[in-house]
């Protein structure tokens, strides 16, 4: 267990807004490890080589965001099976060897903040959108969904990415048009990973006896489907309850200590209502 001073943050472009400094902070206090600290850097693909050269043997680890999670492969040492299957690290361990280890912990970030709401299999489900959050959210259904998962996208080039990453994650994935969304609703499980906005015209298709919704989004929140879908009764998950999550085993890995949930998700709570 380490307890000398160590140094971690999390990297990314933009970076200004990200809440996983208040998330990491708050594990440090509840852990007693006064004498460690957590930054935000403003760190793009061309600077990120030289960044993490230069980091020394106080760092314990990074989170990594957006447009990083792919470009810090070749930087690597190892990484992961979870992070290969969707060519992704949101997580990088410095040993005390030197080794630079990177992981995805949004994927079982993901799973474990379903299982927390009392979701732990569903017959089938659907994803909104076909970015690198949707890639995740597919590798997470691979351990929930035992049956057909259906993503709404935009374009045929998007649903090929779609069905190409159900092949590599063993999901049975089924594309459809995104004219279509609202049938999605239908889902035992929807998980919308789309930009804000996009989904507030769904809002209004959410039926009377909806089943579960896990929106990434967190800010702003509720969306206005999420908040439809409360509305009806609807079992309802935030892009805080991933955010949470992941950090948690983030703080794990950096720290070698269990990360502390419930202060962290409190400290993310205080910091979006202050916003």
């Amino acid at each position: 267990m380490r307890q000398a001073a160590r140094r971690a943050a999390v990297l990314g472009s933009p970076i200004e807004h990200s809440l996983s400094p208040v998330l990491h902070r708050a594990a440090y206090r509840e852990l007693g490890l006064d004498d460690w600290s957590y930054d935000r850097f403003e760190v793009d693909e061309a600077a990120l080589p030289a960044f993490v050269e230069g980091l020394d043997a106080t760092w314990a680890g990074l989170s990594l965001t957006m447009p990083l999670k792919r470009a810090v492969i070749p930087l690597l040492d190892q990484v992961s099976d979870t992070a290969r299957s969707v060519e992704a690290v949101n997580t990088v361990v410095l040993t005390d060897d030197g080794r630079r280890l990177g992981d995805n912990t949004d994927i079982p970030g993901i799973v474990a903040a379903l299982h927390e709401r009392g979701v732990e299999e569903v017959a089938s489900a659907a994803v909104l959108g076909a970015g690198a959050t949707a890639s995740s959210a597919l590798a997470a259904l691979s351990r929930v969904c035992t049956g057909e998962v259906t993503a709404y996208v935009r374009s045929e080039a998007r649903a090929d990415e779609m069905r190409q990453w159900g092949e590599r994650l063993g999901v049975a994935v089924r594309t459809a048009d995104w004219a279509d969304a609202a049938e999605a609703l239908t889902a035992p499980l929807v998980i919308a990973t789309t930009p804000a906005g996009t989904t507030d015209a769904l809002a209004a298709h959410v039926p009377e006896a909806p089943g579960t919704l896990f929106d990434v989004l967190y800010e702003p929140w509720p969306t206005a489907l999420a908040a439809a879908w409360g509305g009806r009764g609807g079992k309802l998950l935030g892009g805080l309850d991933l955010l949470v999550h992941q950090a948690v085993l983030q703080v794990a890995q950096m720290t070698g200590r269990p990360g502390p949930l419930a202060a962290m998700r409190a400290a993310g709570e205080q910091a979006l209502a202050a916003r």
